[in-house]
């Protein structure tokens, strides 16, 4: 009698939750993104999630929660209840973070459904126009005769500029010095200033400078060139085989969602990178737009968490 009433129970759920993901969505849904307003992640999450909005029939509405490079953003999310009205935009640092971060209250992966991604781009390992290093095998040759002594920005611990250009020196066997700033922007003065040897940075950051040649890139970190900045060598072809990091920025709501509504919201992500008016702004940023299954985004994350968490335990890279 006991399991009868268990399993009419369960099947009362099922079918409650089928009929709320039949009506999903009827009132408006959230974006959450864990940076400060007018930033990358702010407006990639605005331009897709209005262009989303378009067939979901309900308004999108984005809500910045700034702080520990997007961890409380997602700590919210990953609170939330599992019904697709509350989701968020993630960067490629969320994986970063939870490798290097002791105190985070949530799990990168398990504790959230994966929508699908937006966008892939690179980040660049850049010079000045007139530093004497033309190559990166240049740089690292004298990082390897000068332990330490050259000096790299980047957008802040943690970032995922600041552990791509750790995970070169650990391949390489060579030590940089790191000098955090707040932000890529601040990094990248820096460099101009000569505070600096050289920068990791993004690239629709840092691109039209490299073509107009007041900087120097020596190396991209994508497993072939990029379109738009083909005069820069992959970090591969500088010499080390197998090299590559891509960042991107995805969608992602808490875990649990309903089957239906996280298939419908990959549906309507993969029309909004699809139509020409969102993809061309997302290319002119400097990405590639290219939409994923929530089971490909997942592994991505899964794989990139792994990367770093090494990388951290060897490079001995750790936030409180």
């Amino acid at each position: 009698m006991i399991r009868i009433f268990v399993a009419s129970v369960v099947a009362l759920l099922g079918l409650a939750a089928t009929a709320q993901a039949q009506d999903y969505p009827n009132r408006v849904i959230k974006f959450m993104q864990g940076f400060p307003p007018g930033g990358n992640v702010d407006i990639i999450a605005r331009l897709v999630g209005n262009e989303m909005s378009k067939s979901l029939g309900q308004p999108i509405v984005v809500e910045a929660k700034p702080g520990q490079a997007g961890a409380l953003a997602a700590e919210t999310v990953a609170r939330s209840p599992a019904d697709g009205y509350t989701l968020v935009v993630l960067p490629s640092t969320h994986p970063t973070q939870a490798a290097i971060a002791k105190n985070l209250r949530y799990r990168a992966v398990e504790d959230f459904d994966w929508v699908s991604t937006f966008t892939f781009y690179p980040f660049l390992i850049v010079v000045r126009k007139d530093s004497r290093f033309h190559t990166l095998q240049q740089l690292i040759d004298e990082a390897r005769a000068k332990p330490g002594i050259l000096t790299y920005g980047s957008a802040g611990v943690g970032s995922t500029l600041h552990m791509t250009v750790e995970l070169l020196g650990n391949i390489a066997k060579v030590k940089f010095q790191h000098v955090p700033y707040r932000g890529e922007a601040p990094s990248i003065t820096g460099l101009l200033t000569g505070d600096t040897d050289f920068v990791a940075a993004t690239a629709g950051t840092i691109g039209d400078r490299i073509r107009s040649g007041e900087l120097r890139g020596l190396a991209v970190s994508s497993r072939t060139r990029w379109p738009g900045l083909d005069m820069v060598p992959t970090v591969a072809e500088a010499g080390f085989p197998g090299f590559e990091v891509i960042s991107w920025t995805g969608l992602a709501g808490p875990a649990g969602m309903p089957k239906p509504v996280l298939e419908r919201l990959n549906a309507e992500v993969r029309r909004a990178v699809a139509a020409p008016g969102v993809k061309s702004k997302l290319e002119s940023m400097g990405g590639e737009a290219r939409a994923t299954t929530s089971d490909e985004m997942r592994a991505l994350v899964a794989s990139q968490l792994a990367t770093w968490t090494r990388l951290a335990r060897e490079a001995h890279i750790s936030l409180d």
